[in-house]
């Protein structure tokens, strides 16, 4: 039997950067994780590879989050949640596979960069707890 980790991506083989940082050779696939379109980037500018809607939290949850009804800590926990049903969980399936091939950078358009969902994203993806996570 393969131990488990040899079939997780390393943690370098999954970056986050804001949609509307230049784009790097060194980013590999560029996959977008927001469900809206991002305001003010165009599809050239985003230079993406894919976006991923489904991997990202419902909108339900996101207006929750946003509008101050759930707190960071709650909205992490619901997000982990919804990473392990369909259709959230082939889409993590597909990007940890991605991310077995080579670099993947999930690219998300909020302005925080600590409190982004796309950190509780990459932690599904690597399969592994991010200890800087609630």
């Amino acid at each position: 039997m393969t131990p488990a980790s040899a079939t997780l991506p390393s943690p370098d083989a999954v970056v986050l950067k804001g949609v509307r940082e230049e784009p790097s050779v060194d980013d590999g696939v560029r996959v977008l994780v927001d469900r809206l379109w991002p305001r003010g980037v165009s599809k050239e500018r985003a230079a993406l590879d894919q976006w991923a809607k489904y991997a990202t939290p419902s909108t339900e949850l996101r207006r929750a989050f946003h509008s101050g009804q759930l707190g960071w800590p709650e909205f992490v926990d619901a997000y982990r949640a919804e990473l392990t049903e369909h259709p959230a969980a082939a889409a993590v399936e597909e990007l940890r596979s991605r991310a077995l091939s080579g670099r993947v950078t999930l690219l998300f358009a909020g302005h925080d960069h600590d409190h982004t969902h796309a950190r509780v994203l990459r932690e599904a993806v690597l399969g592994v707890p991010d200890p800087d996570l609630p």
